[in-house]
């Protein structure tokens, strides 16, 4: 079966998901990520025309700071006319269906879509809806997948490391509710990461995570030993059913990354998070702010990785 993300050349014509993704396009996009990165304390190439003339409509039918900023700062950067849909005040709100407003924002001609919702598949059933010269960005859907957020972690990870092929890598967190690392997951193995590492409580961890590449830890002592980088995952309250967890005390006392957790990794290693943060829950200020966090150079580079996608969809080289 064609991946739904490819067109019939093979090149990318949506991004829903790091998996199935070809790590030839993934590594593209890394390379173009860094040509704009590189210009982006140079004024007179800070704009490029990319995108002049087209359109690109954020709808975000969930909450975003980092997400939907950047996308926006990537597009007008890109020279593209940005719409933001304020969902809490569009038709959606009085009954239309998703295609229905879909199918209104492509006759005010859209030409791309950024679309992040609560509901797993809400992305790919628009990618499927839409004419072939319209492209859907997915921007988060439900814990289905954070394509995007996994580019930009990969970016940062090749950024400060330069390459996948010798590295340990540590997720801790709430793997079971979380978009963000079935994305990391999928495409830290496509990209050739020999080891990966989830640590977590049984309660956090999806059933058969094992299937996904993986090596299981529910002891940071242990998980954390000679890792390169460490990705700390938020807290999904808002996702949870259920008592998981006793107390954000206790969950802190025994997975929150402290300077002395941090100590069991490499004197270099990384400490990332995609945010947002729960000081004190998920990290320890004292790391969050330390000499080993790279969390606001994520945010930096997510600017540069959203360009390069918006740009590799439309056709720019």
């Amino acid at each position: 079966m064609r991946n739904p993300q490819l067109n019939q050349d093979g090149e990318l014509q949506h991004l829903l998901s790091t998996e199935g993704l070809p790590a030839r396009i993934m590594r593209d996009i890394l390379d173009k990520a860094a040509t704009f990165l590189d210009g982006s304390d140079q004024p007179e190439i800070r704009k490029v025309p990319l995108l002049h003339g087209k359109s690109v409509f954020n709808i975000f039918f969930e909450n975003s700071t980092r997400t939907r900023t950047t996308f926006e700062i990537a597009a007008k950067r890109l020279s593209a006319d940005v719409v933001n849909l304020n969902i809490g005040s569009s038709s959606t709100s009085k009954g239309e269906t998703l295609l229905d407003t879909v199918d209104n924002l492509c006759a005010m001609h859209a030409d791309m879509f950024v679309v992040r919702h609560s509901q797993s598949g809400a992305a790919h059933l628009i990618a499927r809806h839409v004419a072939p010269e319209i492209h859907v960005i997915n921007a988060g859907d439900g814990r289905h997948a954070h394509p995007t957020q996994a580019l930009l972690d990969m970016f940062t990870i090749r950024h400060y490391k330069k390459e996948f092929h010798n590295l340990r890598v540590a997720i801790v967190g709430d793997v079971l509710h979380s978009r963000v690392a079935r994305s990391q997951i999928h495409a830290l193995t496509t990209l050739g990461v020999p080891e990966v590492r989830v640590i977590a409580p049984k309660t956090l961890l999806p059933t058969m995570v094992e299937n996904l590449g993986v090596h299981v830890y529910h002891d940071m002592a242990k998980g954390l030993r000679d890792v390169d980088v460490i990705l700390m995952l938020r807290l999904q309250n808002e996702r949870m059913q259920g008592a998981l967890l006793p107390s954000a005390q206790e969950y802190f006392k025994h997975y929150g990354l402290t300077e002395e957790k941090l100590s069991y990794a490499k004197p270099d290693a990384i400490v990332m998070h995609p945010g947002p943060m729960n000081r004190g829950v998920e990290i320890d200020s004292a790391v969050a702010d330390g000499p080993n966090s790279v969390i606001l150079s994520q945010v930096t580079f997510g600017i540069a990785v959203r360009m390069a996608v918006m740009s590799t969809l439309a056709g720019g080289r």
